[in-house]
């Protein structure tokens, strides 16, 4: 697709030192030329919630099919309007920030930026711009602080960077340009998550019956007195998580402070995200007081889950930790299992946790009406079958090779939307900043732009925060 690049006629150097040379006749001026920031706030906290992302930008927060957990009161929070630039002042180095389409609220710790003229910008090629790895790096160079998960990138920084402004026309035929590619792209990414649905499904389907019935079809059953667990084999038993297992739940902030010791947190998006917890992933740096270490740092068999979530669908998802993890505890939201090895196979209980019968078990005794919640009493009193250890073994044994083609066919797959997207940044980015001419492009019958498909660029999971907690609200 690359091969049909065409260029500019002529070019000049960029102000901006990351970019590339630019097109000689588009203007590049500082945000403050076209912007000022404006803080405006709420005195109801009912105006429409958005969420700034850096994959979708600014949406509606009610369109997002992810878990996000809500503050107690939205009063106070800043107000914006179609066109303002809106910033996650601590997570613009991860490009969280955009252009906003709606009027709405957003976290009274976000920078808000109106422009002065509505003409001067397509907000949809701002959008894009602001997004790019070019202005991302820009985002990092300006930024103040000391870890660089803690950045922090105030107006006054904001505003110093220069924005490249091609003539409108030429934004207009960008931003149509670009939407029509997104749509073929969003397209191929509907139909690999379907795909991984459906390989999913199938996955669940096999452990729902290997931890309920185990591996013999003619075994002998009984009724284990639990109606999500209806029948189970004969010889095995019913027990309590609070038997095998010691149960934890844990109070760990993300905040850094002095008089604390460092450590790597594994989050609520870690777990919720990941089947395995390992030491080589990109976890979140933070600081934990030696008492906190000591109880909650990730050993060789813990299982996690999430305890609250808005949707009863996302309690007690389960992760399982391979082995010892000496630089990375449990943090809040978070149930922390730790199995008794002579009564349970680690394996197995997740393996369990995460079978269908058992989460609706969670689903039903998570409490809650926007926010659903398992206590530790709730986690302790929950059942699930439980075959000898030998069994155990066996049953996680045979999961892990029925279920390895299916887990490779999965990984493929998102090795190819992985793939798609890198494709995607790199296509806005020489678009957007002049590398790529596309202002003779016309749109074929199949360059059909429908914004229900365009749902599918954004990570399903995008976004999953607490708000007032990540965003540097206290």
């Amino acid at each position: 697709m690359m091969a049909e690049t065409k260029r500019y006629p002529a070019y000049r150097a960029a102000r901006m030192r990351w970019l590339p040379p630019v097109p000689e006749h588009w203007n590049e001026q500082r945000a403050k030329t076209f912007f000022h920031e404006v803080d405006e706030r709420s005195k109801t906290g009912h105006e429409e919630l958005l969420s700034v992302s850096h994959i979708t930008g600014v949406t509606p927060r009610s369109q997002k099919n992810v878990t996000m957990f809500k503050a107690a009161s939205y009063v106070g929070s800043k107000l914006c309007r179609p066109g303002d630039i809106v910033i996650n002042t601590l997570w613009a180095w991860m490009a969280a920030l955009g252009t906003s389409k709606h009027a709405g609220i957003v976290s009274p710790a976000y920078g808000v930026y109106r422009p002065h003229s509505a003409d001067s910008f397509n907000p949809v090629y701002l959008d894009y711009l602001l997004r790019t790895r070019v202005y991302v790096a820009e985002y990092i160079g300006r930024s103040t602080g000391i870890q660089s998960s803690r950045l922090r990138l105030y107006p006054n920084q904001f505003l110093d960077i220069p924005l490249l402004q091609p003539p409108r026309a030429e934004q207009d035929q960008i931003v149509a340009y670009l939407r029509a590619k997104d749509a073929h792209i969003a397209h191929f990414i509907k139909t690999r998550r379907d795909l991984i649905a459906l390989l999913t499904e199938q996955k669940q389907c096999i452990i729902d019956q290997a931890v309920i019935r185990g591996l013999d079809n003619a075994v002998m059953l009984k009724y284990s007195g639990n109606e999500w667990l209806g029948e189970i084999p004969e010889h095995w038993d019913v027990v309590l998580l609070k038997h095998i297992t010691d149960v934890r739940f844990s109070g760990v902030d993300k905040h850094s402070h002095g008089h604390e010791l460092p450590i790597r947190l594994c989050n609520y998006t870690d777990v919720y995200k990941n089947n395995c917890i390992t030491s080589e992933m990109d976890l979140m740096r933070a600081t934990a007081t030696s008492a906190e270490i000591s109880r909650f740092t990730l050993r060789s068999g813990d299982v996690i889950i999430t305890k609250d979530s808005e949707s009863p669908d996302d309690i007690a998802v389960p992760a399982w930790v391979p082995e010892d993890i000496p630089d990375v505890i449990c943090a809040y939201h978070l149930g922390l299992l730790r199995p008794i090895r002579e009564r349970v196979c680690s394996e197995f209980l997740f393996y369990s946790i995460g079978s269908a019968h058992i989460a609706e078990q969670f689903h039903v005794l998570a409490t809650g009406v926007t926010r659903f919640a398992l206590s530790k009493n709730d986690v302790k009193n929950a059942v699930i079958p439980l075959p000898p250890v030998a069994e155990q073994q066996a049953i996680c044994s045979w999961i892990a090779d029925e279920c390895k083609p299916l887990d490779e066919a999965i990984q493929r797959a998102k090795d190819e939307i992985g793939l798609i997207h890198e494709y995607r940044n790199r296509l806005i980015a020489d678009v957007v900043i002049g590398q790529m001419y596309v202002c003779d492009w016309q749109p074929n019958s199949d360059d059909v732009v429908n914004d229900e498909i365009l749902v599918a660029l954004g990570d399903e999971q995008e976004g999953m925060v607490e708000e007032g907690k990540d965003d540097g609200e206290g």
